[in-house]
């Protein structure tokens, strides 16, 4: 499967889909602060890990395949699953690659320097993704 960048679809979006994807996204980062403030930080970065766009961004993409289908006389509420569901599954690939990102930097940081740590945790989790990706 090829990807690319399509920006229409930037124009395409209304001004309330971007306002559900922020206040959604504010509202768990807001939530994960507060649990920080209270339970502290090793808590709080458990609710920073929540994809906060995602579930958002999955329901929004179910409901503009499901309206392109539909403007064509077709069915489309199907057809919106597959679409959520195929991004779902590259969430999911993104979300693996990033526990060996968070294991190479666990397993490195205390014997190189921060910057090699994150360098090579970054290539991990590239790595990783595309060999998720590659084996699914």
């Amino acid at each position: 499967m090829l990807t690319h960048i399509d920006l229409a679809a930037i124009r395409k979006a209304q001004p309330d889909e971007y306002a559900v994807r922020f206040l959604f996204g504010g509202s768990i980062t807001l939530l994960a602060g507060l649990v920080a403030q209270f339970y502290g930080p090793t808590i709080g970065g458990l609710f920073l890990a929540f994809p906060a766009i995602f579930p958002a961004g999955v329901t929004l993409i179910a409901k503009h395949e499901e309206r392109r289908r539909r403007a064509k006389g077709l069915e489309g509420r199907e057809r919106g699953k597959l679409a959520a569901g195929l991004d779902t599954r590259g969430a999911l690939i993104g979300a693996c690659g990033l526990l060996f990102f968070a294991f190479t930097v666990h397993v490195l940081l205390s014997a190189l320097p921060t910057a090699m740590t994150l360098g090579v945790a970054t290539l991990a989790w590239i790595a990783s993704s595309i060999l998720i990706w590659r084996l699914r």
